[in-house]
């Protein structure tokens, strides 16, 4: 059966750009197209803003996509879903757990069969949040005065412990890179792009150092030294000395992290750790 729902608070920012069907949803041409090179032709996302309330906001439509992706979804939801309810529902049980996710305002999905047709989600911009790809705080910049250092090492360790709390839910994320880290001015971290978040009931210890290697693979080497990444690893492991479990979990970051650059490296891609 076709499901369509807008968050109440939302419904007449909606309504005013004729967004009130999912046939709507998927006509809609207006605001900024974010289709990026590397996005599947099933995928399509826009940035527009709606008035009332007065927010920005990001549409993601997938329209009949692959039967492979579909069932990947399946597999990790333990349950048939479609691609746009698997990332509404993996931002509402992470905020129910305490992990800071945007807001999903409006989502729908087209049943088929037995595959799903279409479906959409629609996500609130995390109001003054910058992903730390786009932006490092100012302290980051500059000369390395002790004060800055001081800052420098507390947002490390915040960092590290918002990634841990993550970790101890039992999710993994599978594409913890920094672009999908945003921070807001009083210092809290979020977690966006969730479609692919799920809970492994096997291998969940691999995900793990995959998500750890994603982060420390593109955390900038002209912003955060081997010393950063050590104090990131004992906090998130919360150890003032590494024992020999601990570091062979290193190894295995280190490992991973030296296959992502020589694949990126072969298709002539900056490795961000190295520079």
């Amino acid at each position: 059966m076709t499901e369509f729902f807008i968050d109440p608070a939302y419904k007449t920012g909606f309504e005013r750009l004729g967004l009130t069907s999912i046939e709507a949803v998927f006509a809609f041409g207006a605001g900024k197209n974010l289709t990026k090179e590397n996005l599947a032709s099933h995928r399509s996302r826009i940035e527009f803003k709606i008035e009332s309330p007065a927010v920005t906001v990001f549409l993601k439509r997938y329209d009949h996509p692959p039967i492979m992706a579909q069932l990947k979804n399946w597999l990790s939801a333990k349950k048939r879903t479609s691609c746009a309810l698997a990332e509404v529902e993996a931002a509402q049980k992470l905020a129910a757990m305490g992990i800071n996710t945007p807001r999903m305002i409006a989502w729908g999905e087209v049943p088929g069969s037995f595959f799903e047709r279409r479906s959409f989600v629609s996500i609130e911009e995390i109001r003054e949040g910058q992903s730390l790809e786009k932006s490092l705080p100012g302290f980051f910049n500059g000369l390395a005065t002790s004060e800055n250092l001081v800052l420098r090492r507390q947002f490390i360790k915040q960092l590290a412990l918002f990634i841990k709390k993550f970790h101890d839910t039992g999710c993994r994320h599978r594409d913890l890179y920094l672009c999908h880290i945003f921070r807001v001015p009083d210092g809290r971290f979020y977690l966006i792009d969730l479609a692919r978040v799920f809970k492994p009931a096997l291998f969940s210890e691999i995900y793990r150092v995959k998500d750890v290697a994603q982060l420390h693979y593109s955390a900038p080497a002209k912003y955060f030294s081997k010393t950063d990444r050590l104090r990131f690893l004992r906090a998130y492991l919360g150890r003032e000395k590494l024992n020999a479990g601990d570091k062979v979990f290193v190894r295995r970051i280190a490992g991973k992290a030296r296959r992502m650059a020589r694949h990126d490296a072969k298709h002539g891609r900056a490795v961000p750790f190295e520079t």
